[in-house]
């Protein structure tokens, strides 16, 4: 079941949540979090679903502030859905009209979880610099997704330039299967890695940072190739022992082959934005090892870093 405030007030919202939870039995609120979406109505649906899916681990209040019409005379039309409809927690849908979507933190502070942290998330277009947006400042953690960018590589290297710790983005977390595969295969003897390769479809993000972590972890040159994709198709790793090679082309499954050793099939499936903000749900502390791969790549970018 779903109640629709049309032109209400926080103070109205803030007392409709009480009366759902009374209604369900729910005085005391259980949430660990509040996380705020900032979208626009076309990707509202798909980013509040991948947030349900999300909640099941992690009972949350999810606000989405979906800015309207921005001539408009300034109004709020509320949505909220109640628990059971939106997973184990609640989900509170504001739609800003006028001024108001200018002041987005004027809005959304009143409605956030007492003594919870808050996360913001951006499904499509962020700031350059999310500690510093209105919303942003109000978060422990700020999620960002530079795959849905106009220009995917210019958006990521803006928000590694103005990196804060809580900073993080979902092309990142992407990349944990395949930094997790790595680990592992490195983990086995092989020598010295002396130069790395890194194959994606053009204009990929995720690529870049996984480059970007190879060589500053490696302290070696990774070189960049294009491909047709989907994502990510290949790592080619030179060692002292010979080659290892990760290959993937289908986004699901991918080949492990390693000199002198027969050949492995492993499941490496592209992740959806549900996984991937569930992985981000998990800590909200800051994520040292994107910082360290954000400022290599940061270093590169700008013709100093040791991977140039």
């Amino acid at each position: 079941m779903t109640l629709y405030l049309p032109r209400t007030t926080t103070s109205q919202i803030t007392d409709a949540l009480m009366s759902e939870r009374l209604s369900v039995g729910g005085g005391a609120m259980n949430m660990v979090l509040t996380l705020v979406i900032v979208t626009d109505e076309a990707d509202h649906y798909d980013a509040v679903r991948a947030a349900t899916e999300a909640g099941r681990e992690h009972p949350s209040r999810v606000i989405a502030l979906i800015r309207r019409d921005p001539d408009a005379e300034p109004a709020i039309d509320a949505e909220i859905r109640r628990p059971g409809t939106s997973g184990p927690g609640e989900a509170v849908l504001l739609r800003l009209y006028g001024p108001l979507g200018e002041h987005p933190d004027s809005v959304v502070t009143p409605l956030l979880v007492p003594d919870a942290p808050v996360v913001v998330w951006w499904p499509g277009r962020g700031p350059s610099d999310p500690s510093s947006d209105r919303v942003g400042r109000l978060a422990q953690r700020r999620i960002t997704d530079a795959l849905r960018a106009e220009d995917p590589l210019h958006d990521l290297r803006e928000r590694v330039a103005h990196y804060r710790p809580g900073d993080t983005d979902l092309t990142w977390t992407r990349l944990t299967p395949w930094r997790s595969l790595l680990a592992s295969v490195m983990d086995q003897p092989s020598g010295w890695v002396t130069s790395a390769r890194v194959t994606a479809e053009p204009h990929y993000p995720s690529a870049e940072l996984l480059a970007s972590w190879l060589s500053e972890r490696l302290a070696i040159p990774v070189e960049r190739r294009a491909s047709d994709g989907p994502g990510l198709t290949e790592v080619r790793l030179s060692t002292e022992q010979g080659e290892v090679v990760i290959s993937r082309t289908d986004g699901r499954t991918a080949t492990l082959s390693r000199s002198g050793q027969p050949d492995q099939t492993v499941a490496l499936a592209r992740r959806g934005a549900a996984l991937a903000l569930a992985e981000e749900l998990r800590r909200l502390d800051a994520d040292e090892t994107y910082a360290s791969a954000a400022r290599h790549l940061g270093d590169v970018a700008a013709g100093s870093g040791a991977g140039k």
